[in-house]
């Protein structure tokens, strides 16, 4: 059967839809004829759905939904209702299903089909999903059972029920993925013009993180590729000549023991010598030897999900580490030369304004290349932090609604009014920190990579790697400031 899958993330700078690349080959592998239409690079996207779709029959559409907005909440931008009217558009030019889906959908399925009007959604892993579906459909059979499936009874047509009905997602064995080729999306072109290519080690995270929404789309079990499947994927990249990459899993280090054997497979195919790499870990687990093995495999810089060092909003958010772990984890970084960004959250339920400048103060010493500022916890469905404010009296810290439209944050009432001035006061000229103050009219740097104007004059520059270590290196080297001096900034 031929399968129409479409990429809506139209944002820059661009980012490869890696899942949507996984899903193609997963098609294919099972003799279904993918054709990949990526938005990304159509200056009219209604024009381009009209054409693939009026070419040739097509027995299924499938569109991702990466991200259901930008996670920030100065802005508080969201791409559903974009999403919607590409559905919309889809449905202009064809008659075939029209199936969602992508992380941003897995997290809220039901409210994005609502929107979006498809007849059904896969939340989870697409790979065995949407080749099942359209092998049922191909021998016009029912297709309502399919693990992962949210449909509605006796759908699609006129005869489906109202209430959407989420099947148990399969979550198979990582094993049974097909060789990741990566030949389904033009992924020089996003290299050349967005500086990285993204890969996936594992899936699912088991950490208690009240606000995270990873493993209510990937599962909360850790599911792991052999390394070996890591590695003959990172040698297609490089084929095509794609030699900077950043991990697309929660955490690379959980499980250590398994992040080390990917480490030592890259590095016993000599890939750490073409590679450079970044990868999200987590402050603990962590140790001199992962850092060190992480650096002989290719590795160049290492984001830490912080979130916090003050020990009681630590347990309030639920992470497993502390101050020391964050020290120590930067440090044996540092000792290894691998460049250190650490994330902050804050403003999450019982901040207080003793906690806010303790624990600027400690990144301040810490010695990290830079520290990412998210003041406002985006509260996602179905994680544990939405069922703890659910109940808050008249709304108390809550921004936004669940309607997918309109994103949710929380802002804990004690710093909601001081709290940004407090944060950028304390950072001062700091230019180690990245922080979109709320506040209108604050001086601020901006980590917020969606349409961010210093970040894509680097990668028009022809910098590469992680985002944020573009951006240190950027402004490292002076461009920045020349740039503002050239435009009379």
């Amino acid at each position: 059967m031929r399968v129409a899958l479409i990429n809506a993330n139209r944002i820059r700078p661009p980012i490869a839809p890696i899942g949507l690349d996984y899903i193609a080959e997963a098609l294919a592998s099972r003799g279904h004829q993918p054709a990949v239409l990526d938005l990304c690079w159509e200056a009219d996207a209604a024009a381009a759905i009209g054409a693939l779709l009026g070419a040739r029959d097509t027995g299924l559409v499938g569109l991702s939904l990466r991200n259901t907005d930008d996670c920030m909440y100065p802005s508080r931008a969201s791409f559903v209702p974009g999403f919607c009217d590409l559905v919309a558009e889809v449905r202009r030019h064809s008659g075939a299903p029209v199936v969602v889906g992508g992380c941003g959908f897995s997290v809220m399925p039901e409210a994005v089909l609502d929107l979006s009007g498809a007849d059904a959604g896969v939340w989870a892993d697409g790979e065995w999903a949407l080749p099942a579906v359209a092998s049922h459909l191909e021998r016009g059979e029912d297709w309502s059972a399919v693990p992962g499936l949210v449909h509605r009874p006796g759908g699609p047509g006129p005869e489906a029920g109202t209430a959407w009905v989420r099947n148990a997602p399969g979550l198979e064995s990582l094993d049974g993925l097909p060789t990741m080729t990566r030949s389904f999306v033009d992924n020089p072109r996003y290299f050349a013009e967005g500086g990285q290519a993204g890969f996936e080690t594992k899936r699912g995270c088991p950490m208690p993180c009240t606000y995270c929404a990873d493993p209510v789309a990937k599962g909360a079990a850790t599911r792991l590729r052999p390394p070996e499947a890591v590695a003959d994927e990172l040698e297609h990249l490089l084929g095509q000549g794609i030699d900077h990459l950043h991990t697309c899993d929660g955490e690379f280090n959980i499980p250590a023991d398994h992040a080390l054997a990917v480490c030592e497979e890259l590095s016993r195919r000599g890939l750490g010598e073409r590679l450079r790499w970044y990868a999200y870990c987590a402050p603990r687990p962590f140790s001199p030897e992962l850092a060190a093995a992480m650096r002989r495999a290719g590795c160049a810089g290492i984001n830490f999900g912080t979130d916090h060092v003050d020990p009681r909003m630590l347990r309030s958010l639920k992470r497993q580490y502390t101050a020391d772990d964050v020290r120590c984890a930067t440090q044996w970084s540092k000792d290894e030369g691998l460049a250190v960004m650490l994330d902050l959250l804050l403003a999450a339920p019982g901040e207080t304004e003793q906690s806010l400048r303790a624990t600027v103060k400690f990144m301040q010493e810490v010695g990290a290349d830079r520290v990412g500022v998210a003041f406002g916890v985006r509260v996602y469905p179905g994680t544990e932090m939405a069922r703890e404010i659910a109940g808050r009296p008249n709304r108390s810290g809550l921004i936004g609604s669940d309607d997918p439209r309109d994103p949710l944050f929380f802002i804990e009432p004690a710093v909601a009014e001081r709290g940004p001035e407090l944060i950028a006061g304390l950072i001062g000229g700091d230019e180690r920190f990245f922080f979109e103050c709320p506040t209108e009219g604050a001086e601020q740097t901006s980590y917020n990579y969606n349409e961010n104007g210093p970040l894509q004059q680097a990668l028009a520059a022809g910098y590469k790697g992680a985002f944020w270590d573009i951006l240190r290196r950027w402004e490292d080297d002076g461009c920045g400031a020349a740039r503002s001096k050239e435009e009379g900034g």
